[in-house]
């Protein structure tokens, strides 16, 4: 389908699921031969909307079979991230659809956010901060406040994500312990950190512990009512990757049972979460609405990436590092980017 939107002159239909920062629509609208079908929330209309769209720029929409078959000029896709969980690579293949990601442009913005989770846990920021508009000073006397220096931080996964977190927590005075099965202990330590051989035994020697992997069949309920049981007690979790990571029930009933110290979220096992959501009221939660990624300086970042995406796509020039199926890209494609890598 490349050869098609090689054409200078034919205009292309980019349907934008998910509002994006205003410094991605402005480059794809400079460019001139776009036209943009917005829709910043979850579309009721979005089959509809895929059955007119050349390329789709997606945040966390669905890109299901259902909305792939019903869309016959659909020739590229766009994620707004790097997950691509609620994507359906497989039937985009079929179709010779590529899938392109952003590349590394959130990695520091979700690290940071990870450790403000981490401190707010630490040091009571939001119960403080209740306690203190509700009158409640004394709560200073509790106590209960932590610190981060000499306490283990647990990081199940190293990626970019994973590392620059490292390095923040290392800065902090922690003691770092890496689960990750495509790194070796000799690169761990190299960076002043230790790897564990497996999550279990590492479980037991955490204060914290914060998960940095992505969302597949062998990472649903990674954390659950086993693993809990063998963290120490009054530890902590931090999830900042996926929904459903973690099992929410076995987490609840563990705040509950003063099993661990609390417990921060910024994803959720369906987002957003309902009114009655029960870690909502636990006065134990940090909770964020998945939006790690999304300072401003991220989101323009993340928006500019998936225009630029969007346009070297029609030219024929998309970078096969940021593909995720690059299969589905001609030769003469994989020919001009293979001083780049392969994806």
């Amino acid at each position: 389908m490349i050869k098609n939107y090689q054409n200078a002159g034919k205009r292309l239909q980019v349907a934008i699921f998910g509002k994006i920062n205003d410094a991605g629509i402005e480059r794809l609208k400079a460019a001139s031969r776009y036209d943009l079908i917005e829709r910043p929330d979850h579309a009721d209309d979005r089959i509809d909307v895929a059955s007119r769209a050349d390329a789709i720029i997606v945040r966390m929409t669905k890109i299901d079979a259902e909305l792939i078959d019903a869309a016959p000029n659909l020739g590229f896709v766009a994620r707004h991230g790097v997950g691509y969980d609620t994507v359906d690579v497989e039937a985009l293949t079929r179709r010779g659809i590529p899938l392109a990601l952003t590349g590394d442009v959130n990695s520091g913005a979700v690290a940071e956010h990870t450790l403000a989770l981490m401190l707010a846990l630490a040091k009571r920021i939001p119960a403080f901060d209740q306690a203190v508009r509700m009158g409640r000073f004394s709560i200073r006397d509790s106590f209960s406040a932590c610190e981060l220096e000499g306490r283990t931080v647990l990081l199940v996964g190293f990626g970019r994500i994973g590392r620059k977190v490292a390095r923040l927590c290392h800065a902090f005075g922690m003691a770092v312990l890496v689960v990750d099965p495509f790194v070796d202990a000799s690169e761990i330590e190299s960076l002043g950190h230790r790897l564990a051989k497996d999550l279990d035994s590492a479980l037991e020697q955490a204060d914290f512990v914060s998960l940095h992997v992505p969302k597949a069949p062998d990472t649903v309920h990674l954390i659950g009512k086993a693993q809990i049981d063998r963290m120490r007690r009054g530890a902590f979790v931090i999830n900042v990757s996926r929904g459903g990571l973690v099992d929410e029930a076995a987490l609840l009933a563990a705040l509950d049972a003063g099993r661990l110290g609390g417990a921060a979220l910024d994803v959720f096992e369906v987002e957003p979460p309902s009114d009655d959501y029960a870690l909502l009221k636990h006065p134990g939660m940090v909770l964020t609405p998945h939006s790690a990624a999304f300072t401003r300086e991220c989101s323009a970042r993340m928006a500019l990436a998936c225009a630029d995406n969007v346009i070297a796509f029609a030219s024929g020039q998309v970078d096969p590092k940021l593909v995720v199926n690059p299969e589905t890209l001609g030769p003469e494609t994989l020919g001009k980017n293979s001083e780049h890598g392969g994806g």
